[in-house]
């Protein structure tokens, strides 16, 4: 008990020195498996006077919905209703465009100009495992403007198919993993097809029923339930914001978050509308509910041991780790973890289990475009860290 309660003592400190250094709020969870869960919140001053956050608000988890797509997806290959060899074109005839675009050199110059045949040449699987070749819509100049809530509009995902670009340099359809909201755009349309259901009801019928997740459900626009509590979202305000993101995006000027303006050059991004996410991050959940589906799912209660299997057969990420179907393989320095993250506008979560589904542990931070400032980056992680240590039973690092 000693032990766990030193833990807990030194996951308080490390949250709220990520919250004072850039993560503005703050929730961890941590459910060894062997008695009472760690659940905390910490958060800036300045934000209390917004919001006192709490272990138990409503999140956006953003792509961590990907996972329960993907779930969704691998449930029907295992009822033999979609094959995850079939090709997009065969659900999505003209809808996917990957391939129209030439010139580029890919490494090696191996994918050059590639003019494949759209969704001929992609798979189910492609999708899942972000190998499709298709680029994102998510910083194009017709987007933009919906993601940082400027622009009002409610998007299909057949319209976010036809803005989503190549990627550049052009690549070849299960060539390389490169992570892209457009895979999951077109896994809704498939999905709704296969079924001839909603989303967000196969959603509620297949995982958040079944597993008494109450407090998570598919957003369809912007507002949060009445009666819970909802974490308050912040960005950094348009100049900091392109401080942030110079040399990786460059941003028009001006471009920044809508939403009323806060200390330390913040905007409370509450009220920008998530619903274009979808099946690729459009869930609200809390640390707990979402727990709980990740730990149903790896350990065997959502899917037959075959597709398990596949959902955990990894491509290498560029990023580090591997990507699954719909599912990240982690290196912790406490050892590998399972999950996935999410990020929207206010909000940026990491949750995963240890490979058994035995244990699980989330981190959910108020902020997105945020945490990419270095000094918010390293607190941030030095907590992620700590917490799944705390979760696998090992000593916190140093």
């Amino acid at each position: 008990a000693g032990q766990g309660a030193a833990a807990e003592k030194r996951l308080g400190e490390l949250a709220q020195k990520a919250a004072d250094g850039g993560s503005t709020g703050v929730i961890v969870r941590v459910d060894s498996g062997n008695g009472k869960p760690v659940e905390l919140a910490r958060q800036a001053g300045w934000t209390e006077s917004d919001h006192r956050i709490a272990p138990d608000d409503q999140f956006r988890v953003g792509s961590n919905t990907k996972t329960v797509t993907a779930t969704l997806v691998l449930q029907l290959v295992a009822q033999h209703k979609i094959g995850l060899d079939d090709p997009v074109e065969k659900w999505l005839p003209g809808k996917v465009r990957g391939g129209k675009a030439g010139g580029g050199k890919a490494e090696g110059g191996k994918a050059e100009g590639w003019k494949g045949k759209g969704g001929k040449d992609i798979t189910v699987r492609m999708l899942l495992n972000h190998t499709s070749g298709l680029g994102d819509f998510l910083l194009t100049p017709e987007f933009l403007p919906s993601l940082t809530g400027q622009q009002k509009r409610t998007w299909r995902p057949e319209e976010l198919l036809a803005i989503t670009p190549q990627q550049d340099p052009p690549t070849a359809p299960g060539e390389k993993h490169f992570y892209s909201n457009a895979n999951y755009e077109a896994l809704q349309l498939i999905v709704e097809k296969a079924t001839g259901t909603k989303m967000a009801d196969l959603i509620e019928e297949k995982i958040t029923k079944p597993l008494k997740m109450k407090d998570s459900f598919l957003a369809k626009n912007a507002a949060w339930p009445s009666g819970k509590q909802h974490v308050t979202g912040y960005e950094p305000d348009a100049e900091r914001l392109r401080g942030i993101l110079s040399g990786t995006v460059d941003l028009p000027k001006g471009v920044g978050f809508a939403g009323p303006g806060r200390p330390k050059n913040n905007v409370d991004t509450v009220a920008i509308d998530p619903s274009w996410a979808g099946a690729a991050g459009g869930m609200v959940s809390t640390a707990q509910d979402w727990e709980r589906f990740l730990t149903a799912l790896m350990s065997g209660k959502l899917l037959p041991e075959a597709q398990m299997k596949q959902m955990r057969t990894t491509v290498a990420d560029p990023e580090g780790g591997g990507y699954g179907l719909g599912l990240m393989k982690v290196d912790t320095p406490c050892g590998t973890v399972w999950g996935h993250t999410g990020g929207l506008p206010g909000y940026s979560s990491e949750v995963y289990t240890d490979e058994s589904g035995k244990r699980s542990v989330a981190v959910l931070t108020s902020t997105n475009f945020g945490i990419k400032e270095k000094s918010a980056a390293v607190s941030n992680k030095a907590l992620v860290d700590a917490a799944a240590c705390t979760m696998l039973g090992k000593p916190l690092p140093s």
